[in-house]
């Protein structure tokens, strides 16, 4: 550890100006020989690395999504040219090249902070064997080493002899017990934040041998930390759990926020979403935007929690819209303005009447005989009578045996009620 800590004794410089920085600040409200001064130091370290490495964390996110729709295809081109390992690289290259992901994009941020975990072991190594180091004089040398977190000096390790210990004016017990309680820390965040990632933000629906892989790294992370952290400094300690936590913290904020399409995550996401909007009839944030535009963009391409979405949506008389805001569907804006021009006319309607059917008045047995019409009738009875005189010859037609005396127009009228003038159409 230390052969490699030695390789980036380049960075020790400014990572040692920064603790300073920090150490001035928390040595005024602490006390500058306190353990809290140095110890919060090196965790204000932490934070500024972890902020400055925000943008290669969103690309981790984007590089992994990316590799695990990639999975379908990579096992394709495996057992394509299972018996050509050359050919079966040339291939893999051509996928990654034709859908711009780079495998190596989900270590950035690994890798980036890689320098800065290695220069600060580097820093509490000098400062354990009593060694000048970067902007740290003699007499910030000797502060660090009388600062203790719970009795154990920042430079202790768990495997530090008798001697080392008393040195640093400390009990091995105490540093053992610190240093356990860290390694037993650092490793259940590391195993929380990757279990969280294999259960919830997962895509359920793609079975690949990717989704194996993350499940031993799960496994195998926490107990690499704890072999490992024996080794570590208690100030080392400290940087890596701050890490752990903040990593924990950073995934457990883009699985509520920006879950991976087809996971748990989504699905409770997507729930929360439907409540919202379908409450508000609006999307609030550009976070939210983004996520249903790129719905309304997969079309029929979308997975089941997308099209239950959708459907929400479609039942609560609202549509998503291809730029991620969300509008009242046609058939509710329609019903709308139909109700609103029913309310506005309403009064006119029930004023309004329609014309009633004039009714002829009641014939006498005689006229209904005769087909005639008295002197006094009214004249809208000669017109309902028109009809029937229009052929005249009907009626001077010889009638059948056994049909009587009446006439074809007599036989169809109504005996105890008045004459229904006949339509046009039957005559």
């Amino acid at each position: 550890m230390d052969t490699i800590a030695s390789l980036f004794s380049f960075i020790t410089w400014p990572v040692s100006w920064v603790i300073v920085q920090f150490h001035k600040v928390y040595g005024a409200i602490f006390g500058p020989d306190t353990g809290w001064a140095w110890g919060l130091s090196i965790v204000s370290l932490v934070i500024l690395i972890r902020i400055c490495l925000i943008p290669l964390f969103v690309k981790q996110i984007k590089a992994t999504r990316a590799m695990q729709t990639l999975q379908p295809e990579m096992k394709k081109i495996q057992e394509r040219y299972k018996n050509d390992r050359q050919r079966q690289s040339e291939e893999m290259m051509k996928l990654y090249k034709e859908s711009g992901t780079n495998p190596l994009s989900s270590c950035l941020p690994i890798l980036a902070q890689s320098p800065f975990f290695f220069a600060l072991y580097h820093v509490l190594a000098a400062i354990a064997s009593g060694k000048k180091i970067g902007v740290i004089d003699a007499g910030l040398l000797e502060s660090a080493r009388n600062a203790h977190i719970f009795g154990a000096p920042l430079a202790a390790k768990f495997f530090s002899s008798e001697s080392q210990v008393s040195a640093l004016n400390a009990s091995l017990t105490d540093v053992r017990i610190v240093t356990a309680i860290m390694i037993v820390m650092m490793s259940a965040s590391q195993f929380y934040t990757q279990r969280q990632l294999m259960t919830k933000n997962v895509d359920t629906t793609v079975k690949t041998p990717f989704m194996q892989q993350q499940k031993m790294l799960m496994y195998v992370f926490p107990i690499m930390f704890a072999v490992l952290g024996v080794n570590f400094p208690v100030g080392v300690l400290i940087y890596w759990l701050t890490t752990n936590v903040w990593t924990m913290g950073q995934q457990m904020y883009v699985i509520h926020n920006n879950p991976t399409p087809g996971s748990k995550a989504q699905a409770a996401y997507l729930e929360r979403l439907t409540k919202h909007v379908t409450q508000h009839g609006k999307i609030r944030r550009r976070s939210e935007k983004a996520i249903v535009k790129a719905i309304v963009a997969k079309g029929r391409d979308r997975n089941e929690f997308e099209r239950k979405f959708v459907n929400a949506l479609n039942k609560a008389g609202l549509a998503a819209q291809a730029d991620g805001t969300v509008t009242k569907s046609v058939a509710q804006a329609t019903a709308q303005s139909e109700d609103g021009t029913a309310a506005g006319t309403t009064t006119a309607t029930a004023t309004a009447t329609a014309p009633r059917r004039q009714q002829p008045k009641r014939q006498s047995k005689s006229q209904r005989q005769t087909g005639g019409t008295k002197a006094g009738d009214s004249p809208s009875l000669e017109k309902s009578d028109a009809p029937q005189d229009a052929k005249p010859e009907a009626a001077e037609q010889p009638q059948k045996p056994g049909s009587g005396t009446r006439s074809k127009a007599q036989s169809g009228q109504r005996k105890g009620g008045p004459q229904r003038p006949k339509s046009p159409s039957k005559k």
